[in-house]
């Protein structure tokens, strides 16, 4: 059905009479305009980072769709369905996988060009896992004043605080949604 349509260009426009515009004119007004095509060399990590992060966010979304287009699909319990409904739901299955699958194309490109363009930066971390109830290893750093690692242990401290007092509230939230679901269970 989707192949009877003509396909239509910018603003429903046919694509033969669309106008010729910059690079740069069709991107949204609050994100960062597209470099043109002879600076694709030059483009920063930062960007093309940026670039990554919204691959992902689309590959969570079109997850997210097909979840819900399988969640929404009955089991066959001996209830025939029409024909048309399992053909539309298979079709858009189909083209969610096809498009996730040149997202996470598109991601590794991303993803190689970044590491090729840092490699002279610094050494990649040797384990992604955050450590788990281990004081991180200090960090060698220029020395500064006295004032300065002062005011670091400070903040430090101030946030180690914090994080003892939310841990303290989740655990009354908790023990708190806990008696609220007994004595719901008790009134049943």
């Amino acid at each position: 059905m989707a192949a009877s349509l003509p396909q239509k260009g910018m603003a429903g426009m046919p694509q033969q009479q669309q106008p010729h515009l910059p690079p740069n004119a069709g991107s949204a007004p609050g994100q960062p305009p597209m470099p043109p095509q002879g600076a694709l060399r030059e483009i920063s990590p930062v960007f093309l980072c940026r670039i990554g992060q919204e691959t992902v966010q689309d590959i969570v979304t079109r997850t997210m769709e097909i979840f819900q287009i399988t969640r929404a699909t009955p089991l066959p319990n001996g209830v025939t369905q029409s024909q048309a409904v399992y053909q539309d739901r298979f079709g858009k299955l189909q083209e969610h996988l096809r498009q996730l699958t040149l997202l996470f194309r598109k991601l590794r490109l991303l993803y190689e060009r970044c590491v090729e363009m840092t490699t002279d930066l610094q050494e990649g971390p040797a384990e992604l896992v955050p450590y788990v109830g281990e004081e991180m290893a200090s960090v060698k750093v220029e020395p500064c004043s006295l004032a300065v690692n002062q005011e670091r242990q400070e903040v430090l401290e101030k946030v180690r605080q914090k994080n003892q007092e939310m841990k303290v509230l989740m655990d009354q939230m908790r023990n708190l949604l806990w008696d609220v679901n007994a004595m719901l269970t008790l009134r049943k």
